[in-house]
């Protein structure tokens, strides 16, 4: 039987002021997010709600792991996988302000694996993949866009079919993985941020990690987000699950992670929910000296026009579902975030079913962290449908 441990605090709208949380009772919210938790099935899950200046939100339900029966609190720390590319985003546009890169340059400039890009256009008779020379250089606007031509082989049939040729013909992966076509052409999500980390790294003179702690995390207060996992810090690191053939959660064991030393600007951050609120008010409070209030509304703008972004159609089941968040709708996308075509909301996720969301016009945040695949899992979706009316209800 799942645990159940409640931690009632707030309302909704995602704040962290002077370091400290201000708390109001929300137990619409709670009760719902509670029930849909044990209703569902899901291990571990915390979530939080805030406005600019103030939280709304606060709960965590389940446990760390089965066999500590730790309980599950805003402070534990998940594995927020691609919910580190809007902060990758964040990275880039201060390099803009600062005039040390611009958005129309070929990133080839300051990554010379990305000066020669070739693009996968189908295969022949044999297998063999047919490729050839992209028409234009790939932009930094095209990498915070998902329009690079980057993509994930795990929602990508092609870059599947070329990843098992070069498999069994023995090749050696290349540096670069071809694009599936020329730059600014279409969306389709995949590794654009992981290079504009590197972009990052190469204009900053720094390591990701290094960079992101100076300029972002540590004047956020984000004391509990990292690359790297302190010892001290492996109580609070939640387990994760995997959805077996059956349908049922496995729980893989807990071990402590090794310490990364190269970083990815796609994923690989470690933080607490309490932690990524502090970062989604910097939005609602005009950049907070991080970025300046024009780079927070560039970020929070349309750049694909009338191209649709965030559909995914897996082709690998046990790692994602397929995701379609907004059916029916062409969404948009900006630098780092979906945007929602109806209210505007930014939004992305993390694949272990991490997910977050910040509403301009209400000037309010929130997210929530469960730790299990497959993503997009019919469950954790369920979930984070009940907690997101349950918010708008409540406020």
């Amino acid at each position: 039987m799942l645990h159940i441990s409640r931690r009632t605090f707030g309302r909704m709208t995602f704040a962290l002021i002077g370091g400290r949380l201000t708390l109001h009772a929300a137990p619409d919210i709670d009760a719902a997010l509670g029930a849909s938790v044990q209703r569902h099935g899901i291990p571990a899950c915390a979530a939080m709600v805030a406005g600019a200046d103030h939280t709304i939100y606060h709960g965590a339900f389940g446990t760390r792991d089965s066999e500590s029966r730790t309980p599950v609190t805003t402070q534990t720390i998940f594995r927020i996988a691609s919910m580190t590319k809007p902060v990758t985003a964040v990275a880039a546009m201060q390099l803009v302000e600062r005039g040390k890169v611009k958005l129309d340059d070929p990133v080839g400039r300051y990554v010379p694996e990305l000066a020669r890009l070739e693009v996968l256009e189908g295969f022949a008779a044999d297998g063999h993949p047919i490729l050839r020379p992209a028409a234009g250089p790939v932009l930094l606007r095209h990498l915070l866009t998902h329009t690079s031509g980057f993509a994930y082989e795990i929602w990508d049939a092609d870059l599947t079919r070329y990843s098992e040729y070069l498999q069994k013909s023995k090749q050696p992966a290349p540096a670069v993985t071809p694009l599936k076509f020329d730059p600014g052409m279409r969306w389709e999500y995949g590794y654009s941020m992981d290079w504009a980390g590197r972009v990052v790294e190469a204009v900053s003179g720094q390591t990701l990690e290094a960079y992101f702690q100076q300029e972002i995390l540590q004047p956020l207060g984000m004391k509990d987000t990292s690359f790297i996992l302190a010892e001290e810090k492996f109580d609070r690191l939640v387990g994760v699950y995997q959805r077996d053939e059956g349908g049922l959660l496995k729980e893989r064991p807990r071990k402590m992670p090794k310490p990364a030393t190269t970083f990815s600007g796609g994923g690989g951050l470690y933080s607490t929910p309490e932690d990524y609120v502090r970062f989604m008010q910097m939005f609602l409070r005009g950049g907070q000296g991080i970025l300046r209030g024009g780079t927070v509304k560039l970020m929070s703008t349309n750049h694909i026009g009338k191209l649709s972004a965030g559909k995914l159609k897996s082709v690998t089941p046990q790692t994602s579902s397929d995701m379609d968040l907004h059916p029916g709708h062409t969404d948009g996308f900006g630098y780092g975030f979906l945007i929602n075509s109806e209210s505007g909301r930014l939004a992305w996720a993390g694949i272990d079913n991490t997910f977050f969301w910040i509403d301009p016009k209400r000037r309010l945040c929130a997210v929530i962290m469960m730790q299990f695949l497959p993503f997009c899992d019919q469950q954790a979706i369920g979930t984070l449908q009940d907690f997101d009316k349950s918010v708008y209800a409540t406020v």
